[in-house]
């Protein structure tokens, strides 16, 4: 019973500590999708070289999208005439980061880090996008542009519930149960795992690089649902560049992305893609705990005892039970299924490959541009699309491939 109030008293004060920052991020978040239009990512990445990589890079670090999520938006600028150097370079550095992880690494973490994720991010995509390329040699274009889909015109009126909308149901509902995972993760880590399995198991760095990498690679866990494991790891003696190789390679890496760019951007490209992550991930781990002073990435018996004992203000109580609400009501609202209202007068149409609210958007903004559509609305439980209007299978399906997705035909 005392390990189970333990573990609860754990992860409220996670929640104590990084509500503010997720809420302030999750706004920001909110203002980048509203304010900045995909075609600006677009005129940006349509040539090669380094200039083009490092731009793509910059460009993706501040971006609030997980490696689901940045999936279509990489594949839709590939298709528009994007070369495959800076397409990889966008792909790599977006989901390592994001202002609302960078906000919760200097929450929960230190300075140190925040500083060094999005820069470590930046410097990874213009290495990827460079290495690409030098594999990929003169084979840069994609054969049949597909042009962007424009974004669904708003009136001025709604900008400000479109972003808040945006902020606290599509992008947090993408990245819920992530999250909640890894605060769990994080509270198990602290409370449960005595010490010495990572006296005993975990105090050879290089070692500790090799094994995080190699958990990593394959599985989801989004930049931001990170961080509470990374603190974990750190105080329980993980070495900081080990926790650095999972901050790299567990937002940026999993089986459904690597099969998504293999049968998108190609073979080599996705190759560069592994590679970059896996060599830029290890050097980096290698350099903070070789070459850099690792005490800097260390947490300070200071921030330790502040995490275990520190007295919480008003404001981040409220931070935290708003937060806590809000990830109950999208919870909640996965369960209620949008094809309960369907009608006789609408089509479904099987979609395979959405996977976030990102992709939601991405493929009802590209359905209602159609003149004959009155309105789409997807079903990520079902992964189909119900479509109200007159409009033909072959629209459809051409709209839907274009944003790098697979349309599997009607649904009787």
């Amino acid at each position: 019973m005392d390990t189970v109030i333990n573990l609860l008293n754990e992860i409220w004060v996670l929640f104590l500590e990084m509500s503010p920052y997720l809420l302030l991020g999750f706004l920001i978040a909110g203002v980048l999708h509203v304010f900045i239009p995909k075609q600006f990512f677009a005129k940006h990445l349509g040539k090669p070289g380094l200039l083009s990589s490092f731009k793509a890079a910059l460009i993706g670090v501040p971006l609030p999208l997980c490696s689901c999520g940045v999936i279509p938006t990489g594949v839709s600028i590939y298709k528009n005439g994007a070369k495959k150097g800076p397409t990889n370079a966008f792909l790599i550095s977006t989901p390592q980061t994001g202002v609302d992880s960078i906000l919760i690494t200097y929450s929960l973490m230190n300075i140190y880090w925040a500083i060094s994720r999005p820069i470590i991010a930046l410097i990874t995509g213009v290495f990827g996008g460079w290495l690409t390329e030098k594999l990929e040699g003169s084979v840069l274009q994609n054969s049949e542009p597909i042009p962007l889909v424009p974004e669904k015109k708003v009136s001025e009126d709604n900008l400000i519930k479109r972003l808040f909308n945006y902020a606290f149901v599509d992008f947090l509902s993408d990245i819920s149960r992530q999250l909640l995972l890894g605060v769990l993760l994080a509270a198990i880590i602290t409370t449960i795992i005595p010490t010495s399995f990572f006296e005993n198991y975990m105090n050879q760095p290089i070692l500790n690089m090799l094994i995080i990498l190699l958990a990593s690679i394959p599985l989801y866990v989004c930049a931001t649902g990170s961080v509470p494991i990374a603190t974990a790891l750190l105080m329980s003696g993980v070495s900081p560049g080990a926790v650095l190789v999972f901050l790299m390679a567990g937002p940026a890496t999993n089986i459904a992305t690597i099969t998504v760019l293999w049968n998108t951007i190609g073979k080599k490209a996705t190759i560069a893609y592994l590679l970059s992550i896996i060599i830029a991930a290890l050097a980096f781990g290698f350099i903070i705990d070789y070459v850099l002073n690792p005490d800097y990435f260390l947490l300070s018996s200071d921030t330790t005892a502040t995490h275990n004992h520190q007295s919480y203000g008003w404001f981040a109580i409220s931070s935290a039970l708003i937060l806590i609400a809000l990830l109950g009501f999208v919870e909640i609202k996965k369960l209620i299924p949008s094809h309960l209202k369907i009608n006789h007068m609408e089509i479904r149409y099987s979609i395979d490959g959405m996977t976030c609210n990102h992709c939601k958007s991405n493929v009802e903004n590209g359905l209602n541009q159609l003149e004959n559509v009155d309105q789409a609305t997807v079903d990520l439980n079902s992964k189909s699309v119900i479509i109200e209007g007159n409009v033909s299978a072959k629209e459809v399906e051409t709209i839907v491939t274009g944003l790098g997705y697979k349309y599997k035909g009607k649904i009787k």
